[in-house]
């Protein structure tokens, strides 16, 4: 249950639930099992290849130090999607080297989102407040789409944010590039290479 600040309404962080530890960090992992075919996917499969590496090494870091992993993706439409189905579809048309080493882990939580924010329509505010998250990190795309609409929310809900700007990919560099400077400007996102984010 999310405890609530009396005076101003949000949730309250200073205390964690029954079990879990105050102040834990949350990786998510959003929208990389795509299939790149639409019409900006050959720009954005190419960013996703460097992305991949450094967000599994992400994934790794953050199960090594005991914080919650999360993956979140788009179901494109199919609300009888499971995530073996979206994997296997990117798997066969986005091609292994793209899926495989970020492909969830069997006893990750794995939240299936309809729009561009993670947040919108899904139980990630609830499962990051009953884990006693309080700090996320973000990655996968797209950086000035989903990342960015991702970040607004999660800044609105109160949560402390890091995105490391090596394991985000983009359609438009330039429009990717406004969209960091808008997160660590205006939602106080740290912002900079993954080897500086910490767990």
């Amino acid at each position: 249950m999310t405890v609530v600040d009396d005076e101003t309404g949000q949730p309250d962080r200073t205390s964690a639930p029954a079990g879990r530890e105050r102040g834990r960090s949350a990786l998510l992992i959003i929208d990389m099992l795509n299939d790149y075919d639409h019409d900006d996917g050959d720009e954005l499969r190419e960013h996703a290849r460097s992305a991949v590496p450094v967000i599994a090494e992400l994934a790794r870091r953050a199960r090594d130090a005991g914080q919650l992993v999360v993956w979140i993706n788009d179901n494109h439409g199919d609300w009888a999607a499971s995530p073996e189905s979206l994997v296997s579809a990117a798997r066969e048309r986005a091609g292994a080297e793209l899926v495989d080493p970020i492909a969830p882990h069997a006893d990750a939580p794995f939240l299936v989102k309809s729009r561009h924010s993670a947040f919108y329509g899904s139980p990630l505010e609830y499962l990051l407040n009953s884990e006693g998250v309080e700090r996320i990190v973000l990655t996968g795309q797209v950086t000035e789409q989903c990342i960015l609409y991702s970040a607004l929310d999660a800044y609105l809900r109160r949560f402390d944010l890091a995105v490391p700007s090596d394991a985000v990919a983009a359609i438009d560099p330039q429009l990717a590039d406004a969209a960091l400077r808008m997160m660590a400007r205006n939602m106080q996102a740290d912002v900079g290479p993954a080897g500086e984010i910490g767990f």
